[in-house]
């Protein structure tokens, strides 16, 4: 059974930092493509970051350059999102999402940037 499972959502201050995980279960996680995405209320869901299979090519978000890091272990099956700097606009549900042939989402993470 396939499972990716977000944590470390949640509120946070302007200007503050949350760094979201992503494990993965029930497929061979290294030789997948990990992104993040996110969608905030009334907008599509965009690309944020994603991550070549082996780590060493990362890709992001014009708006998020620079303040946000995509990385994974391979090891733990699992790919984070450090993120700092946060503003309003980062408001969004983020997923976890893993490309190969086949498609897979997580269930979605909660992160509110609001003082």
């Amino acid at each position: 059974q396939v499972q990716l499972v977000e944590s470390g959502g949640g509120l946070v201050q302007p200007g503050g930092s949350l760094k979201l995980s992503c494990t993965a279960s029930g497929f061979t996680f290294r030789h997948y493509l990990m992104s993040w995405y996110r969608q905030a209320p009334g907008k599509e869901r965009e690309l944020v970051a994603y991550i070549n299979q082996p780590g060493d090519t990362t890709n992001y978000l014009g708006s998020v350059k620079g303040r946000f890091t995509i990385s994974r272990d391979n090891a733990k099956s699992t790919v984070y999102l450090q993120m700092n700097s946060l503003v309003p606009e980062d408001t969004a549900v983020y997923y976890c999402n893993a490309h190969l042939i086949q498609e897979y989402w997580g269930q979605g993470i909660q992160v509110t940037v609001s003082s």
